[in-house]
């Protein structure tokens, strides 16, 4: 070992005049523990935390790891390492499975991965990945010791509380999050100084009630007197009124277009101060209506309260404080994706999962709640229970179309929902009220729901229309019945990259609100929240929450002398067979005794009930999650497994950057890769994707239709983008069900 000093180094950076800085491992280790502990008093298990952040990087004092970081970082230029890196993990596994036998698995789990990601504890297809493999090579925890750490590191008190009843897992998982982020921290400090103070920069909670309570008196100022804006504000007031009660689960059950929006936020922001929580969470299931959401609360709270973490972000808004933000969701007000929410809460990635802890203590917003992905209903559910009551989360479920989510029992079929979910608007008969009050369209249904309409027919009534919205569930549907239709013609599809269904969705609010006819044959990405106002909407047969859905564009400001009128027809084409086959099933049984007003509020129950039993217990949890994450007394879990497994958008799917707009100028820097202007380059190339099934995506390499001019980053080569229609991939293929929503 070299002789410039006798420290053991954790890391080392030059400063600006070149000069090496040491950061001591005993610094770092004391640090990290100071970090994690804080992060884990939240939930009771600081002293957890305070241990794993001691013995993280146990494996640093080891003389192997020593040579390499002097040698490798250029601190000793004369040390010569062999490539490749030094284990410096395993050791405090080691060290934790010593002191703890078989409780140390716990901090083994965190320890081991707190690089690599939670491991499983074992694994036939990557033996040398798992825990039980790791906790062989007990040579390195010796080499460690033999260099004597100080004895308040290694010989630290053992922690004496205990998971109780919780799920393990998750309490791990939020354990690893702890150190993690610790980690993370306390290295940016000593490595990244100007990066660290980017942070906490976000307003607190108890600054944003007053600016919204300034917003809402402005708006309510200017805003016209109708029955609806009545309404909405009634539900704003029912929110707020609601909002000191005990944290829990909570519904808010509110016909589309009653404000649901805000008035959710209303009581979030008064249950936070009332209660204390930390942080909202805005969730919302796609990427097509997330900067919708977005720029509503820029507008109510300013452009620095409001931290958007999705893949569609727009790198021109993009700050150094929101990019440090994103990390570990360290901001007042997050506004988020289904995907990344629940798979960060199932990740093994250090990366991913270093931002949950700061999920405790928060309110979460569940928009469009009904598409909660019934392939992972079980574990997330689950999750939602745990954290509601173990980890101080509300949970806020936010829809017009309730999901049936309370357990149930039968002679073979139970469902562990969720319980003692409060409805903020009232009771049974206040939501009943609520939705009369609100109605605002009539729903036709065909004569027979067996009978296919052909799209020919469907063209020749939309061609009667001056201003209709046809709804579909295919994305070859959209493109034959568009193909039908007159020119100009509007058409919405996934098959668009997110800047042209942008552009579209404005210049579609543009003629609306001017009057002027306009058509629009869209799938289903227009439902969830798309503030579109057409007199008629025709939705092909469906679910009954994706009818209610497709009214909810249908006389949305209630502008129509008469009520404004859905037309269900059934398509000549079958869904494909999975969850959206089931879903038209379960709506068609429903829709069969004809009620008179299908949208009525009890129904849902009914209809979700239905869907579920068709899909069955191993429905609900495909991918087995929870078998993998079961809690024993062994703690053997399957950590890296479950988290390959629960992603809620399919890797049967393929990124293709399009040419659309003025993206060519980005598209030519992509020549030049390396460097940060060009990672840079590729986040704002987000708009410009397009999501295409991965045998088709095989076949347009193939053909050198597209070309891979990024490690894993393909682009257009061939003119296959239409104006109109997105991305050409004929000939037209049958979708797989997640194939065809944006």
């Amino acid at each position: 070992m070299s002789s410039k000093i006798s420290t053991f180094l954790a890391h080392v950076r030059q400063d600006t005049d070149g000069r090496w800085l040491p950061h001591s491992l005993d610094d770092h280790l004391r640090s990290v523990a100071v970090f994690a502990q804080s992060f884990a008093a939240a939930f009771g298990a600081g002293d957890w935390a305070r241990l794993a952040g001691l013995w993280h990087d146990l494996g640093k004092y080891r003389p192997a790891f020593q040579r390499y970081i002097r040698g490798a970082s250029g601190y000793d230029a004369h040390i010569e390492t062999a490539p490749g890196k030094v284990d410096h993990s395993t050791a405090g596994a080691l060290h934790a499975m010593e002191r703890m036998k078989g409780l140390g698995r716990i901090l083994a789990y965190l320890i081991a991965g707190h690089h690599a990601g939670l491991p499983d504890w074992q694994s036939a297809e990557k033996p040398a990945s798992s825990l039980i493999y790791r906790l062989k090579q007990t040579d390195f925890l010796a080499e460690a010791l033999a260099q004597s750490p100080p004895a308040d590191i290694l010989d630290a008190s053992l922690p004496t509380s205990t998971p109780g009843q919780r799920d393990y897992a998750l309490w791990i998982r939020l354990l690893f999050s702890c150190l993690v982020d610790a980690d993370f921290l306390d290295t940016e400090q000593f490595m990244a100084p100007d990066k660290a103070v980017l942070r906490g920069q976000y307003p607190l909670l108890e600054e944003l009630e007053p600016r919204f309570d300034a917003y809402m008196a402005a708006l309510s100022a200017k805003t016209l007197e109708t029955p609806v804006n009545r309404m909405r504000a009634v539900v704003l007031d029912r929110c707020r009124n609601a909002a000191e009660q005990t944290p829990g689960l909570f519904s808010l059950t509110v016909p589309t277009g009653g404000g649901k929006t805000l008035a959710s936020l209303a009581f979030a922001l008064r249950h936070a101060r009332h209660h204390g929580k930390r942080r909202i969470f805005y969730v919302i299931p796609y990427t097509s209506i997330i900067e919708q959401t977005a720029e509503v609360f820029r507008g109510v709270f300013g452009e620095d309260a409001v931290l958007e973490h999705h893949s569609n972000f727009d790198s021109e808004r993009e700050t150094p404080r929101s990019r440090v933000a994103c990390e570990n969701w360290d901001a007042s007000l997050i506004v988020t994706t289904n995907v990344q929410f629940f798979e960060s809460l199932f990740a093994a990635r250090p990366s991913r999962t270093r931002k949950l802890h700061n999920i405790l203590d928060s309110v979460v917003i569940l928009d469009e709640a009904q598409l909660l992905p019934p392939d992972f209903l079980t574990p997330i559910l689950g999750a939602i229970r745990e954290l509601s009551r173990h980890y101080g989360v509300s949970f806020v479920l936010c829809t017009a179309t309730q999901p049936a989510l309370a357990s149930q029992r039968g002679f073979d079929w139970r469902f562990d929902g969720l319980d003692d979910v409060r409805e903020i608007v009232g009771d049974a008969a206040a939501v009943q009220e609520l939705h009369a009050q609100l109605r605002r369209v009539e729903v036709a249904l065909p004569e027979d729901l067996q009978a296919p309409t052909s799209w020919e027919t469907l063209a020749t009534e939309l061609e009667t229309f001056p201003r209709a919205l046809c709804i579909v569930d295919r994305r070859d549907d959209a493109r034959i019945l568009h193909g039908l239709l007159p020119t100009g013609t509007v058409h919405l599809s996934g098959l668009m990259c997110g800047q042209h269904r942008s552009d579209v969705i404005a210049m579609i609010k543009a003629r609306l609100a001017a009057g002027e006819p306009i058509r629009v044959v869209s799938t289903q990405l227009v439902e969830a929240g798309v503030d579109l106002d057409f007199p008629v909407v025709y939705r092909a047969l469906s679910g009954l929450d994706s009818i209610a859905q497709a009214a909810g564009r249908c006389n949305r400001e209630g502008r129509c002398f008469n009520l404004g009128r859905v037309v269900v027809f059934v398509p000549p084409t079958q869904p494909p067979v999975g969850h959206l086959r089931q879903a038209r099933d379960a709506g068609r049984q429903v829709l069969q005794r004809r009620p008179p007003d299908p949208l009525v509020p009890n129904l849902f129950a009914e209809y979700f009930q239905s869907l579920y039993w068709r899909k069955g217990a191993e429905g609900l949890d495909r991918q087995g999650i929870m078998a993998l994450l079961k809690n024993n007394n062994r703690f053997e879990f399957s950590f890296r497994t479950a988290a390959e497994r629960f992603q809620l958008i399919p890797e049967m799917q393929a990124p293709v950057i399009v040419r659309y707009g003025d993206n060519e100028r980005l598209l030519a820097r992509l020549a030049r890769p390396g460097d940060e202007v060009d990672r840079k380059t590729l986040r704002r190339l987000q708009r410009y994707v397009v999501n295409i099934p991965r045998r088709i995506h095989q076949r347009l390499l193939a053909d050198g239709a597209i070309e891979e001019q990024w490690p894993g980053v393909y682009v257009q080569i061939a003119p296959l983008y239409d104006p109109e229609v997105g991305l050409r991939v004929e000939p037209a293929v049958n979708y797989a069900p997640d194939d065809l929503i944006a």
